[in-house]
């Protein structure tokens, strides 16, 4: 899958990760190698069992646009990491549409 994917300065891959616990997302340049941006859940200091596991992987979407927009970002590639477009992969996405980014 991530053979016919390749991020660029002017738009770089948005890279999930999905655990059983936590999620994470990044803005990678594959021509330079680089993480340009990165968010997690564990960024978001919430307690466990407070917010369900989709609502935090939401706010990592929002996060993660709104990092990339404070590095002057707006279109990405989607890489879903071979995860199935659901739950917690959807809601990422989702998050980060309503927060400007494009892809």
């Amino acid at each position: 899958m991530r053979m016919n994917m390749h991020g660029t300065q002017d738009r770089p891959r948005l890279f999930v990760f999905r655990s059983n616990q936590h999620i994470y997302a990044q803005l990678v340049n594959d021509d330079t190698e680089k993480v340009l941006v990165s968010a997690s859940d564990k960024d978001l200091k919430a307690k466990k069992g407070e917010v369900n596991k989709s609502d935090l992987a939401k706010k990592v979407g929002e996060m993660i646009a709104k990092k990339a927009k404070d590095s002057k970002i707006e279109k990405v590639i989607f890489d879903r990491g071979g995860n199935v477009y659901h739950g917690r992969v959807k809601a990422l996405a989702e998050g980060a549409r309503e927060a400007g980014l494009q892809f």
